[in-house]
């Protein structure tokens, strides 16, 4: 409990080496997740190569962690590995579709985050990249990934190098809905949101923009409509060529 309430970001590591003995055995500890049908949909690719990790760096915004991490890891969502072995067991595997995808993604998901919690346990640092799904037909070309594979999910791991302060979070009375969901009122989210909209750095964050509240710099600039709709395009066309669509 205490490295979940103490858990942070961590972009900026030591030098100090990941061994592959820790690192197995904590990606085969992190196996006992729940899976579908106990499948286990997923596949990790490690990343130790610094020319690797430079191909990889531009489908990741060029953050300096990809390159400068120890470790990089792609965890994808992988349908291939069991249409595979049904093939080579006289059976026919039917998962070349939309369905699939969401339940190998799901997996991979679930494996991610037990393989963070374990992480946590060691005190390793990672910094979870959401710019994973942003432009995966690269990583897909740099890691070779074959169709019915999907990269899901990208954590560069080494041992800290910082202490970056806790990041805010909402309350559990706006995320929390008891029985059914009950939808947000204007008072509702003035309550959820006022101690997040209140902290300095948040009042900063919006002045250096120029903007008038915290959310317009999500929507304007950090996550905008042109944005999502051209990353959306670039995933739908890698679901098509990887066979999910």
């Amino acid at each position: 409990m205490k490295n979940l309430l103490t858990r942070r970001t961590i972009r900026h590591y030591s030098q100090q080496p990941v061994s592959d003995e820790l690192l197995n055995r904590l990606l085969a500890q992190a196996s006992r997740t729940q899976t579908m049908g106990n499948l286990q949909l997923y596949s990790v690719v490690v990343t130790r190569s610094p020319s690797v990790k430079q191909q990889l760096s531009p489908a990741h915004f060029n953050q300096p962690m990809v390159t400068q991490a120890p470790v990089v890891l792609t965890i994808c969502a992988d349908f291939n590995r069991t249409s595979a072995w049904a093939r080579c067991r006289q059976a026919e595997p039917g998962y070349d579709n939309f369905l699939s995808f969401i339940n190998a993604a799901t997996d991979a998901l679930l494996y991610t985050q037990t393989l963070c919690c374990l992480m946590d346990e060691e005190g390793l640092g990672y910094c979870y990249l959401g710019t994973t799904v942003y432009q995966p037909l690269t990583i897909i070309n740099v890691l070779q990934l074959p169709q019915l594979v999907m990269p899901i999910a990208t954590l560069t791991v080494g041992w800290p190098d910082e202490e970056p302060p806790l990041t805010d979070r909402l309350p559990l009375q706006a995320y929390v809905h008891h029985d059914v969901y009950h939808d947000y009122t204007p008072r509702s989210i003035d309550s959820h949101y006022h101690a997040k909209e209140s902290l300095p750095e948040n009042q900063h964050f919006v002045d250096i923009n120029h903007k008038q509240t915290l959310a317009q710099v999500f929507t304007d600039i950090r996550y905008t409509r042109s944005d999502n709709e051209a990353m959306s395009n670039l995933l739908m066309e890698a679901l098509k060529r990887q066979g999910f669509l």
